[in-house]
């Protein structure tokens, strides 16, 4: 599985890319593989401000509906609208062109309890 040394994950296979004050959601390369083919990626959440762990949206493969959680706190700010008509880009390219959301996180603080890649491989591994 790819897992980007320059990203910090979530126990429950999300992705944070930090870009400055803000920084880009999406779900891990391990998780898109178990989802399968992502078939719908819904966000209706854009505008509010969600707590660490709160359901930022779902995401729907062939054969299950899954939600996907903040890894942070923050304001959402924009959503993917590419994953609107090509949701299967998760499924291509996680980490790039298929991030789901943009946030401004509320507590930079909140980003150092999150793994680093090491600690993420070890838990795909287990």
């Amino acid at each position: 599985m790819n897992v980007p040394a320059n990203l910090k994950y979530t126990k429950d296979h999300e992705w944070l890319k930090v870009d400055g004050a803000y920084a880009f959601v999406g779900i891990t390369d391990y998780a898109q593989h178990e989802l399968g083919d992502i078939v719908f990626v819904e966000v209706d959440t854009v505008g509010e401000t969600l707590g660490k762990h709160e359901s930022f949206g779902t995401i729907e493969a062939v054969k299950t509906v899954s939600d996907m959680f903040m890894p942070v706190s923050g304001e959402i700010l924009e959503f993917n609208e590419e994953l609107t008509t090509k949701p299967e880009t998760i499924n291509e390219d996680p980490y790039d062109n298929g991030w789901v959301v943009k946030i401004k996180f509320s507590d930079a603080g909140e980003i150092a309890g999150l793994l680093d890649p090491a600690q993420y491989q070890a838990l795909i591994q287990a």
